[in-house]
């Protein structure tokens, strides 16, 4: 029976430094050579991991934590924030000084000039800080915006925005997604295309966005690195992301 494994990037693909280690090149090499359908699952957008896709000749991915899916090049589901709401929360966060930024497929751009909380959060994917373009979102599909602010503000947007789900990724800075999207939400947008039952489908993850599809998929894998929190979602452990745990997770379950 024909299998998918979908892979996280941060944490799961690349390790600490953002660098591709090469035993998990060699693996996704080795899965696919034995015929193994290889997607990515991951809360970036496309053009963030665009070379990482060309390395990896991977060309199905579910980006925007769900809400862009792309099988083979082709767009098959895109899930955009709603027009409305998203203005609704420009003006509140501009009121309480927390700057945005908005995403579309093939780009993204911020509505403050320069903020260290921006600066902090981006550089830590080791992408460079995004344009200024305060009206970037009009006329778009947004599919991702990122709100900057610290953990201690958080409760004035949670109950605020019904239409939105907001979850943090780093100290500074926070995704906004529609509610209800997820990464398994996509997963299963792109598994019903292609007609793979639930059972054949695994994934690897280490952080809160990988929790649904962990628990969403068939085999759900996470890092030795990933949160404690992750490790229980997931129906086994590998090793850390430094120590072969692609190679090793796959090894586990006889897929290489």
């Amino acid at each position: 029976m024909k299998k998918i494994v979908f892979f996280d990037i941060d944490g799961t693909l690349l390790d600490n430094d953002k660098k591709l280690p090469e035993s998990t090149k060699e693996a996704i090499w080795k899965l696919k050579e034995s015929g193994v359908f290889v997607a990515i699952a991951t809360g970036r957008a496309p053009f963030m991991f665009k070379e990482l896709r060309e390395e990896l000749e991977i060309d199905s991915f579910v980006s925007f934590n769900g809400q862009y899916v792309v099988f083979e090049n082709k767009v098959i589901y895109k899930n955009p924030l709603d027009p409305t709401e998203l203005e609704n929360l420009i003006n509140y966060s501009a009121s309480h000084k927390h700057p945005l930024v908005f995403l579309n497929e093939k780009e993204m751009t911020s509505n403050i000039e320069n903020h260290q909380f921006i600066r902090s959060s981006i550089e830590s994917l080791k992408i460079k800080h995004p344009s200024f373009d305060p009206d970037f979102y009009k006329g778009r599909e947004i599919y991702q915006s990122l709100l900057f602010c610290e953990e201690k503000d958080e409760v004035l947007y949670l109950d605020e925005f019904k239409k939105f789900y907001f979850l943090r990724w780093h100290e500074f800075s926070m995704d906004v997604l529609p509610k209800g999207g997820s990464k398994a939400e996509g997963i299963k947008k792109m598994i019903e295309k292609i007609g793979f039952k639930l059972e054949d489908v695994y994934a690897f993850g280490d952080g809160l966005n990988d929790i649904e599809m962990l628990e969403a998929v068939g085999t759900g894998i996470a890092m030795g690195n990933a949160l404690d929190v992750v490790k229980q979602h997931a129906n086994y452990v590998t090793t850390d992301v430094m120590n072969n745990g692609i190679a090793n997770g796959l090894k586990h379950f006889k897929l290489i």
